[in-house]
């Protein structure tokens, strides 16, 4: 779920040239991470779309679900959305803005007709943190359908995601 469908972004965002270790609580840069080689512009084959949010990434998945299927990535490897807590509630909200951007850069601006999300392991591909965009949400076919289904066991909305790691955290 890496990479782009093909179309060139017009305009190559620019990650920050030494992400601080930390930032997000995560675990720096993992050679072996596709996602990780990606924000760090070592995969050729993946344009990276324009990305106001500092520390971030967004580019094209490479088996869209819907006719705009972005993914929003941290530039700092991090584990999947399970090994969240509390204090990741803020890097969420900031993955959803800048998904709801990209969406708005590429001339969608229903934002009521979204779905952004994170699969739920162990139904994840790839183990570095990244939040699924998905528009419009009503011309998912039946398949995506299926993959990006809400409240199933295998994806998760955002916020959905906030929800839990709220609930979670006030029950410790």
């Amino acid at each position: 779920m890496a990479g782009e469908d093909g179309a060139a972004a017009p305009e190559a965002a620019q990650p920050p040239a030494d992400p601080s270790p930390g930032s997000g609580g995560g675990g720096g840069y993992d050679g072996k991470c596709v996602f990780c080689r990606i924000g760090r512009r070592e995969e050729p084959g993946t344009a990276l779309l324009p990305c106001e949010s500092e520390g971030l990434v967004c580019f094209r998945d490479i088996r869209p679900g819907a006719p705009h299927h972005y993914l929003v990535v941290p530039i700092e490897h991090m584990g999947n959305c399970k090994t969240l807590k509390k204090e990741h509630i803020p890097l969420v909200e900031k993955m959803m803005e800048a998904g709801k951007n990209i969406l708005q850069q590429n001339n969608f601006t229903d934002l009521n007709d979204i779905r952004m999300g994170f699969h739920w392991p162990p139904f994840c591909s790839i183990s570095h943190l990244h939040l699924h965009v998905l528009a419009p949400a009503s011309q998912l076919g039946f398949l995506s359908r299926m993959i990006y289904r809400i409240n199933s066991y295998w994806f998760i909305t955002a916020e959905q995601l906030i929800e839990r790691l709220q609930t979670e955290n006030a029950a410790s």
